[in-house]
């Protein structure tokens, strides 16, 4: 994995630092990060490590920064700022400490390729890079919902891990950062993965050929440099970077680039047989939008809630001092991955986060396009099984099947919503802290049998009246603490279909999940 090389975009955007009183392998930093390799200067100079947290065990990268004290408050305010976002295309912000004469940043360390070293190789192919500009689209979009920019968008900071999570880091913004800014920088991400080539005059930190250009200085369209680009994504990528149109906004640009994702398959850049191998997937992202014979229009539909509650243990070690941003030696910013509030916080799932699983291997058909859109804040539309004949355990021709959840990251998941088509489906809510390949790899949270929710073996009642045609609500308080990556929604049995007697189908209109 590369974690360096993620300085400004542009050159003489900031002065270079120095990284004199280099720390050596096998330090502790504020007596937690242990320094396990340094990887590289970043354009910056900041010096790039990879360590290991000794307390909650977990790989980390850290960013150093000689001096500390008043010249590190830009990097440390950005930080700060990133770790109050939490999104699955997000790195993850774990800590900012400022000792005076050094400064650092804790994060998440993603285990991959930056797209500068993809396209290194050759230009990706349009749904690839489609897929890639839409998940930082997406992230961007959620930065920008708290009023704030990125501003330092490129290659170098586009990294794609080796479960093919597509996450943006070091947020670099500053008074003269601008939303317009960040999606032209999609737009140049988006003409990188499709060509090879950057589109500025001057290739700065990331080490990519400039465009090609007409004699006029003009820059050539995708389809200019290579051919076989869909015609609209190669418009989207020139308006994107033509500075005399208009920019959507970034939540308008996730849906136009989605259009171009890919459907089935794995993970992208997953090797093969990773991950729910032994089950079907709907694949990684969300195939073009079209109309549908598929949705499910209810009335009232069943609707389950089961939480998990619990707060993090001793092992959680928090920083004591939390001020916007550190000031004076040895002083830590504690961020959202270090501490939680008794609020609730909806974490936004986007298409490519949801996997269809089915204990039949190879199994790729059972409405599998539609199971994106239980993500997609619409009840009206959804994902079905199959209608199954004579016996509601799927024709006991398999044990069950259900969705996956990718949260992104580890998260403390404080309730998961399911709202259903109908009544009377089993249900089993798992979990795991890494890709399970089959349920085996997954703990049992709970269940919840014909309206009877089970913890552990006891059982709760349904919160209302349970007559056939009322809404199912059951709240499910109290579970052992484990932040969890992953998460699937097993269906064991299936409710019998009203019109057609002797038919067992249940559908999942919408999911929410909810942490702290």
């Amino acid at each position: 994995m590369t974690q360096n090389g993620e300085g400004q975009e542009a050159p003489g955007g900031a002065p270079q630092v120095l990284t004199f009183g280099a720390p050596s392998v096998g330090e502790v930093l504020a007596e937690r990060y242990k320094l396990e390799q340094h990887v590289n200067n970043d354009s910056l100079g900041r010096q790039m490590w990879r360590g290991i947290d000794v307390v909650l065990r977990r790989p980390v990268a850290v960013v150093l920064r000689y001096p500390g004290g008043d010249s590190a408050g830009e990097m440390l305010s950005a930080a700060v700022a990133a770790s109050r976002i939490v999104h699955p295309h997000l790195v993850g912000v774990y800590d900012a400490i400022d000792e005076g004469d050094r400064a650092y940043v804790v994060r998440e360390w993603v285990d991959g390729s930056a797209l500068r070293e993809l396209v290194a190789d050759g230009p990706l192919d349009a749904d690839r890079a489609a897929t890639i500009a839409c998940a930082v689209a997406d992230a961007v979009a959620a930065i920008h919902g708290t009023g704030m920019a990125h501003g330092n968008i490129h290659p170098g900071t586009v990294l794609i891990a080796g479960d093919g999570r597509v996450v943006l880091a070091d947020a670099r913004a500053d008074e003269a950062t601008t939303p317009e800014a960040d999606l032209r920088a999609i737009g140049a991400v988006l003409y990188c993965a499709l060509t090879g080539h950057w589109p500025h005059a001057e290739a700065g930190p990331t080490s990519l050929p400039d465009a090609i250009r007409d004699n006029d200085g003009n820059l050539a369209a995708p389809r200019q440099v290579r051919a076989g680009i869909p015609s609209y994504l190669d418009e989207l990528t020139t308006d994107l970077l033509n500075p005399t149109l208009a920019v959507p906004p970034a939540d308008v640009l996730v849906g136009e680039l989605s259009r171009f994702e890919q459907e089935g398959g794995h993970p992208l850049f997953a090797a093969e047989g990773s991950g729910f191998h032994e089950f079907d997937s709907a694949g990684t992202v969300a195939g073009p939008s079209r109309p549908t014979s598929r949705k499910i229009m209810i009335g009232i539909a069943g609707l389950i809630v089961i939480a998990l509650a619990g707060v993090l243990g001793a092992t959680q070690v928090l920083s004591d001092h939390r001020q916007a941003v550190p000031q004076g030696p040895g002083r830590s910013t504690s961020t959202p991955g270090n501490a939680r509030s008794g609020q609730l916080t909806e974490l936004k799932l986007s298409p490519n986060q949801v996997h269809l699983v089915d204990d039949v291997k190879g199994k790729k058909n059972e409405n599998d396009t539609d199971v994106r859109k239980i993500v997609d804040g619409n009840i009206n539309t959804g994902w079905r099984t199959d209608q199954y004949n004579d016996s509601p355990s799927f024709a006991n021709v398999k044990s069950g099947m259900g969705v996956l959840l990718d949260l992104g990251s580890e998260q403390h998941v404080a309730r998961v919503q399911v709202q259903l088509s109908a009544q009377g489906a089993s249900l089993e809510l798992r979990a795991a802290s890494t890709a399970p390949s089959d349920l085996s790899g997954t703990f049992a949270v709970a269940t919840s049998e014909g309206g009877t929710l089970k913890i552990n073996g006891a059982e709760f009642g349904l919160v209302g009246d349970p007559k056939a045609d009322a809404a199912t609500n059951v709240l499910l308080p109290g579970l052992p603490d484990k932040p969890v990556r992953y998460l699937v929604i097993w269906i064991s049995k299936l409710p019998s279909v009203p019109t057609s007697p002797g038919k067992y189908q249940v559908g999942v209109q919408e999911v929410t999940v909810s942490v702290q």
